[in-house]
């Protein structure tokens, strides 16, 4: 059974920073795509391809870094200059055709 564990949310000032850690286990997964989505409408963020292709939305370009290893199945979130529209749950995904699995989501909180 496929599980995806995240790691890393929490509080922080405008202007902070935060790392999320997603760890997925449980199959061989060969080439896949991981990446991070937040928000009830799972709004895109940033994906990683195994090859380490990346792609981000607009919103967080410059400011968030996807990374990977994968000799331990994981991905990462490097989150700075928070604002707070950051705000939000953010869930881990993999992609593996044609199957799609989730993380159960950490929330991010960016306030003063």
């Amino acid at each position: 059974q496929v599980q995806l564990v995240e790691s890393g949310g929490g509080s922080v000032q405008p202007g902070g920073s935060l790392r999320l850690s997603c760890a997925a286990s449980g199959s061989d997964f060969g080439f896949n795509v991981m990446g991070w989505y937040r928000g009830e409408e799972r709004e895109i963020v940033a994906t990683i391809t195994t090859s380490s292709l990346t792609n981000y939305a607009d919103s967080v370009k410059g400011r968030f870094t996807i990374s990977r290893d994968n000799t331990k199945n994981t991905v990462y979130l490097q989150m700075t200059s928070l604002r707070p529209e950051d705000t939000a749950v953010y869930f881990c995904n993999l992609k593996k055709y044609p199957l799609n699995f989730w993380g159960q989501g950490t929330q991010v909180t960016v306030s003063s």
